[in-house]
């Protein structure tokens, strides 16, 4: 009897596995016939919204916390923004990164370089879990923040230091206690992005980029409408 339960049992959960499957299967194929059925405007190519660039081109954010070791550990995020002047917003799956955030509650934001582009890369691409050390491999040296419980990569110029302030359904909201800078990126004694240098992620042509020249002034340059 109680193995005649369990035979039933499985085919129950397989039932609704199945079920589950098709269900998914008939909304992906419902929202490839609304893309079939989109209209175009002339001289414009629709790409419906599969891997569209809702926002692009994108920082390329490197988040660097401490593990329960206390080793550094550094990731690069794409999607991220900022809330307000003191907050920053990340989304972010599964990482050693997210279990570090749930231990410390802090974290650094610095921000990937020309300078940098390798070893930026390298720290998206490896994960912590199974390179523990990866940033002294590669080549990079840290110090611990003053400010919140969490390292600042010494080879990234600018940093925010940040606490958490929620991590709900994959969406880190943080708020910006300090930012520090080394002086070879400042003009005048502000950040000067020409010297910065940061790229961007280009999700278009799954590339880096640099940011370019400066072509208008912020609140100024459509002053000639008013």
């Amino acid at each position: 009897m109680q193995n005649m339960k369990k035979v039933i049992s499985t085919v129950v959960m397989s039932l609704i596995v199945l079920a589950a499957m098709a269900t998914d299967s008939q909304k992906e194929n419902r929202n490839m016939e609304k893309n079939d059925n989109l209209q175009a405007v002339e001289g414009r190519k629709n790409f419906g919204n599969k891997r569209a660039l809702v926002t692009t081109p994108q920082p390329c954010v490197m988040i660097a916390t401490w593990d329960k070791e206390h080793n550094p550990d550094v990731m690069m995020a794409a999607w991220a923004g900022q809330l307000d002047y003191t907050k920053i917003v990340i989304s972010l799956s599964k990482h050693k990164t997210t279990d570090n955030l749930e231990l410390t509650g802090a974290f650094t934001v610095s921000f990937a370089d020309e300078r940098t582009v390798a070893e930026s890369d390298y720290f998206g691409l490896v994960s912590a879990n199974k390179v523990p050390d990866k940033v002294a491999k590669a080549g990079f040296t840290i110090t611990p923040s003053p400010n919140v419980d969490a390292p600042i990569i010494n080879e990234y110029p600018l940093a925010l230091e940040c606490r958490v302030v929620s991590f709900e359904d994959g969406m880190l909201i943080g708020e910006v206690v300090n930012m520090s800078s080394d002086e070879s990126i400042l003009t005048d004694g502000k950040v000067d992005l020409a010297k910065l240098k940061p790229i961007v992620f280009d999700a278009a042509g799954m590339c880096y980029r640099a940011l370019g020249d400066i072509v208008g002034k912020a609140w100024g340059s459509g002053k000639k409408f008013q």
